[in-house]
């Protein structure tokens, strides 16, 4: 059959999930994987055939899809702050809602000529390498528990030419860095209850890394210990840059004005959801 005919075969398949309304969307970026082609390619070509072997591999894409799989570990692409990124099942697929974060550190790094800039819980190293593509002059070091989370963040940092501008240590939260000081402390740690893990969709709850996802029966238990160390690290003048979860800009107002914290504000999502905290040392 041709592409246009196993394109939608796989439009029609898709549909039948739970995320029929990406049907369209979802059977092309799995058939441009395949094809290792882009949309123009597929609308160009409707008519070229598609080899029995190229249909089963599809067809087991396609599958994989309607079990709630995530395109993103399907493909194993990603696009965060315009730059690709290769990710895997052990590390968060990057969100859009994390570039408000990367454009806070932005704003706030403006401030500094030579930024020391420590992200925390680095995982697929989208914050870290995004910030660093944006400002040459900034000093990044990243963190993460996980060797196989920092592996691909090294590599994620290589193909995005800062390879050799980021420093990738293991470690817990800011251990690793204890000894040192930076103008900046960003993260977006684990934040989701585990009361709410019920409520996840199949994509995030069944797929991807748990470690990276949950804390605690408020979601708060990174925070608690992530805050008061950021503070230590920090030079006066410096400040920490958290994402945050829906309705937790309350309680980690409050565990950054206990750790010292002033000047405490928070930006909200496209969808008026506070999204960001900061929080300056004084």
């Amino acid at each position: 059959m041709t592409l246009q005919s196993w394109l939608q075969n796989g439009e029609s398949r898709l549909r039948t999930g739970p995320h029929a309304e990406r049907a369209r969307r979802d059977a092309e970026v799995l058939l441009q994987h395949l094809l290792h082609c882009d949309r123009a390619f597929l609308i160009a070509h409707p008519l070229e055939i598609l080899t029995a072997e190229g249909a089963v591999r599809y067809y087991a894409l396609i599958e994989r899809r309607l079990a709630g799989e995530p395109v993103q570990y399907i493909t194993g692409e990603v696009e965060f702050y315009g730059l690709p990124f290769h990710v895997t099942r052990e590390v968060l697929i990057p969100r859009p809602e994390t570039e408000h974060l990367v454009e806070k550190v932005l704003s706030l790094a403006a401030l500094f000529e030579q930024p020391r800039i420590v992200d925390v819980g680095t995982g697929s190293g989208a914050i870290a390498v995004a910030l660093a593509y944006k400002m040459p002059s900034a000093k990044m070091a990243a963190i993460d528990l996980s060797d196989t989370a920092l592996e691909l963040a090294q590599g994620n940092a290589k193909n995005n030419g800062v390879g050799e501008r980021i420093r990738f240590l293991a470690g817990d939260l800011l251990a690793p860095v204890a000894a040192e000081r930076f103008e900046i402390v960003v993260s977006n740690p684990p934040y989701v209850a585990e009361s709410d893990r019920s409520s996840l969709s199949v994509e995030v709850r069944e797929h991807e890394p748990a470690m990276a996802l949950f804390a605690g029966g408020h979601g708060l238990d990174i925070y608690r210990r992530l805050i008061p160390e950021a503070y230590d690290v920090l030079v006066p003048g410096g400040y920490v840059a958290l994402e945050m979860g829906h309705g937790q800009a309350d309680a980690i107002g409050g565990l950054l004005g206990d750790a010292g914290f002033k000047q405490i504000e928070f930006t909200p999502d496209l969808q008026g959801i506070d999204r960001v905290a900061v929080g300056l040392r004084t």
